[in-house]
């Protein structure tokens, strides 16, 4: 204490002195109060947290419900109790029609309140599809967080998509964050308080120090809750029971998926109906270790299960089976030909990675009435069927397809090499995003050439072919180059775009594992270099999810006219390929037959 202080003017024409323990307190506030901006001041600086499950995105769901191909987007629900709004888009050729859909909680719960609905309808809502493609919307009432069921009927046939609401709880680092801030402005006031009311200063130090101790919490959560991971997902890393949803951060366990987990078997059901009549095609999986249903599928690349059947007119459908029952899915088919059909489904399974299954037996289709056929092709009875000049395989050029003008440029492909393969679909930037992707390739070789080019025997030969795979393009650079300034990109600039595409292979096709995407050519066609094609004016900026916000859906008409792939052909010979991509609404589908010459350049 300095007991020889100048005396300070008190009051007009008194002096005095003010205490010593008054002094020493009043420096200590001006102290705590310079650390309680600086403090506050970085913490404002510090970007928020991101560990909340909550930030994810909405939920995609495509389905093949009857002869309507639907998307169905379950926006993210923001608040409990709350709507959740379910947006469903119609493609070009969707019957109008109405759509009851029901929300039904499914979770289990130590609560016997909370848990007596599970299994009922809570809430009920229905959507009017009208005659021109676009997006028709519904709300449904959402009252608890778990693992929901959205029951959607279309009269003849019910589907049963899972869901899971996320809790909104809040994380430990803005619990400390919080809890240091209120803290610490509480102990100012107290800090003021003895300032003010004790004579002997050194008392001050206590709350001070409180309230240095409380911001340096609060401060140090905060900076550090930016790289801290976030909780297990709910019905993605760890089971979706209502009590894990409710808190997430209960589970505080490291989780890594277990990708040993056994592949699940595909089952197909009878399938009575003849080529050009209407059959419904039911689907079971069962584990393959424990031969119990495997009701543990989870949306992967936009559908629960991804079904790609191949006729012997090699025709490609890709199909998005309802799940009507738990392991239990249907698909309603007309198959226009009579002969052999393969069959592969791709889906992922919680905590086991993305599969793709084939079926060992695939179906086989007795020849029908003379009248029976498709949009696209017919059957004639005891006839070769008659195939569309838009469906019969070409090698890379230009041709049409549904009245849209398609161009494959491609290098020459050789086994063991990545190549490049760009299709330019019509002229303007307006493909639609189809599952999460511009553009989709269905691989399927090697084949004999006979075989690959026969009107009759493609389903019997896909049924044995090596290799099976489903690659994407994410659409051009982020700078906005076309495709075809990408042809030299080395190969791992797709693979780091690519959804678990690893999985779309079937059993010993690890040679195509780890490649995103494709190219090929048939011999004896052009290779397309140096076509002339300027550069492309899309972006796939507005496709990749930022903040926690969705990837475009099928509303945004935005990118192309480009889509390229890059894939790498294990074995020369020659393959079908089929790109898919969305343009006005409608999913085109376009073949092609590619060969792939052996490594070292021998043809």
């Amino acid at each position: 204490m300095n007991d020889n202080a100048p005396p300070t003017s008190v009051g007009s024409g008194s002096t005095g002195r003010i205490h010593p323990g008054t002094s020493c307190a009043a420096r200590v506030v001006r102290v705590v109060a310079a650390v309680l901006c600086a403090l506050g001041l970085s913490a404002v600086a510090v970007s928020p947290a991101r560990a909340d499950p909550t930030a994810g995105g909405d939920l995609q769901v495509a389905q093949t419900l009857g002869d309507r191909d639907l998307t169905f987007m379950l926006r993210r629900v923001t608040g409990l109790p709350g709507p959740l709004h379910v947006d469903v888009l119609t493609h070009r050729g969707t019957a109008a029609g109405t759509l009851r859909l029901g929300a039904v909680p499914t979770g289990v719960s130590a609560d016997r309140a909370e848990g007596s609905s599970a299994g009922t309808t809570t809430s009920r809502a229905s959507v009017r599809l009208g005659g021109t493609p676009g997006s028709y919307g519904a709300a449904l009432d959402i009252d608890r967080a778990g693992p929901w069921e959205l029951v959607v009927d279309d009269g003849s046939r019910t589907a049963r998509i899972p869901f899971v609401v996320p809790g909104q709880a809040t994380s430990p680092p803005e619990l400390a964050v919080f809890g240091g801030f209120v803290t610490a402005g509480v102990l100012i006031l107290v800090t003021l308080f003895v300032a003010v009311r004790v004579r002997r200063g050194a008392w001050v130090l206590l709350p001070a120090g409180g309230v240095v101790a409380a911001l340096a919490v609060a401060v140090t959560a905060a900076l550090l809750s930016a790289s801290l991971p976030p909780p297990p997902q709910p019905g993605g890393q760890v089971d979706a029971t209502n009590d894990n949803v409710t808190d997430p951060y209960a589970v505080v366990r490291p989780v890594t998926n277990d990708y040993s987990r056994p592949p699940v078997s595909l089952e197909l059901g009878s399938y009575p109906a003849k080529a050009g009549e209407r059959g419904t095609l039911r689907l079971s999986v069962t584990d393959g270790a424990t031969g119990l249903p495997a009701d543990d599928l989870v949306v992967h690349d936009g559908a629960l299960m991804h079904l790609l059947v191949i006729g012997p007119t090699g025709e490609l459908w890709h199909l998005h089976p309802i799940r009507t029952a738990p392991a239990t899915y249907e698909v309603r088919l007309r198959l226009p030909a009579a002969g052999h059909y393969a069959v592969s489904a791709e889906f992922a399974r919680l905590g086991g990675g993305v599969q793709q299954v084939r079926s060992a037996t695939g179906l086989t289709v007795a020849d029908g009435p003379a009248r029976g056929g498709s949009s696209h092709s017919g059957s004639a009875r005891g006839g070769a069927p008659a195939l569309p000049a838009e469906l019969t395989p070409q090698g890379p050029g230009t041709r049409t397809i549904e009245g849209v003008p398609v161009r494959l440029s491609a290098p020459s492909p050789t086994a063991g090499e990545a190549s490049t393969l760009t299709a330019r679909i019509g002229d303007t930037p307006t493909l639609q995003p189809w599952l999460g992707m511009v553009g989709h390739m269905i691989v399927v070789g090697p084949l004999d050439k006979a075989d690959a080019t026969s009107p009759t025997r493609m389903g019997q030969a896909a049924q044995g072919a090596p290799v099976w795979a489903h690659a994407h393009s994410m659409g051009v650079d982020m700078s906005g180059h076309s495709a075809h300034d990408m042809r030299a990109a080395p190969a791992h600039d797709a693979d780091a775009m690519r959804h678990g595409d690893a999985g779309g292979m079937e059993h010993g096709d690890a040679d195509a594992m780890g490649h995103g995407d494709a190219d090929a050519m048939e011999d004896g066609h052009e290779t397309g270099k140096g076509d002339g094609h300027g550069a492309g004016t899309g972006s796939m900026s507005g496709l990749m999810p930022l903040n926690g916000d969705s990837p475009a859906d099928e509303t945004v008409a935005a990118y192309g006219p480009d889509a390229s792939f890059v894939y790498t052909f294990s074995r020369p010979g020659y393959y079908r390929v089929w790109i898919q991509a969305e343009r006005d609404s409608a999913v085109l589908t376009v073949p092609y037959l590619l060969r792939v010459s052996p490594a070292g350049g021998a043809r």
